[in-house]
């Protein structure tokens, strides 16, 4: 698999980390944290290292993004619960994260023909409209992932709730390409 450099774009996580927040006291302690109701309804924060970044609403819940690894999401999220401890704000012990999405891309190292892909793969989970978007859609079953392929041999993984299921992803598109003579 890694013949094909996939790498981790983006990891998107949510969380419940108290049963509320209130946002301007967070805002006011946090450095760099911006609230504007009017705007959007959740604070946004921004954290270096690991780098993410934080939608915390009202309710309790976080999303968290920009992590490049699953690992990171986990370190950030638990840095975060300290920080509002440490204002005073209690957060839920060991609180359930979901992965809700992973970005990734990959390179097949080849030049794609996407006209006589867009045939072969049949129209029923493709989307390929070159005057819209340079690239053809690819809806996979299983693993339940968004392929974007790029005539450049370039793809993208959007979809996935584990970097397995990006690259099995990735694998189902070789397979399909090699199996039609297109690779």
């Amino acid at each position: 698999m890694s013949d094909y450099n996939i790498k981790i774009e983006n990891v998107v996580a949510s969380t419940k980390l108290a049963e509320e927040f209130d946002l301007t006291r967070i805002e006011a302690e946090f450095e760099g944290a911006e609230y504007n109701k009017q705007k959007f309804p959740g604070l946004v924060y921004r954290v270096s290292d690991p780098k993410a970044a934080f939608l915390v609403f009202t309710s309790g819940k976080v999303v968290c993004t920009g992590a490049k690894n699953v690992d990171d999401v986990h370190t950030v999220i638990g840095n975060m619960a300290k920080k509002l401890n440490n204002i005073g704000i209690k957060t839920i012990d060991d609180p359930e994260i979901t992965v809700q999405n992973i970005v990734a891309s990959a390179d097949l190292r080849a030049v794609l023909n996407l006209n006589a892909i867009a045939i072969g793969l049949g129209l029923e989970n493709i989307e390929y409209e070159p005057e819209q978007f340079p690239g053809l859609v690819y809806r996979i079953d299983d693993p339940k992932v968004v392929v974007l392929i790029f005539s450049s041999g370039k793809l993208v993984v959007t979809g996935g709730k584990s970097p397995e299921n990006c690259e099995q992803g990735v694998e189902v598109v070789r397979q399909q390409l090699d199996s039609m003579g297109l690779l």
